[in-house]
């Protein structure tokens, strides 16, 4: 069994995929890039691009009714590996008073958009 997971409170797939893809205990989170829910791109700053990738992942788990505490595991595409130190600053403030999630973070040639940051998350149910 799997249902799709949609919301307008985060940006729309930008080709053939949906934001999200429950299972029987699991939430697969498409990566989220760092634009609004209206589309449009947030600054230039990777501070603030990752925490908009977060707020993106965490406002389609709210869809069912789930948060941040329900993510268990984040894939972190980077387009400069300079950007890590940063990226950690806004991460660990998202995550804040939550158990971490195992991570990975590689660093890519190219992102959709040419954007600088995305970010992936599996998370459970509770």
């Amino acid at each position: 069994m799997k249902k799709i997971i949609n919301t307008k409170n985060a940006p729309q797939a930008i080709g053939p995929y949906n934001q999200g893809i429950i299972t029987s205990q699991l939430i697969f989170l498409s990566g989220q890039i760092p634009f609004n829910q209206d589309g449009n791109l947030i600054g230039n700053n990777i501070k603030k691009q990752t925490k908009q990738c977060l707020i993106n992942l965490e406002n389609i788990l709210k869809t069912e009714n789930l948060n941040k505490n329900n993510i268990v595991k984040t894939t972190i595409f980077l387009k400069d590996m300079n950007d890590f130190s940063a990226v950690n600053e806004a991460y660990s403030s998202f995550f804040k008073n939550t158990i971490y999630p195992a991570r990975s973070t590689v660093e890519v040639s190219r992102l959709p958009k040419d954007v600088k940051i995305e970010i992936e998350a599996i998370a459970i149910k509770k």
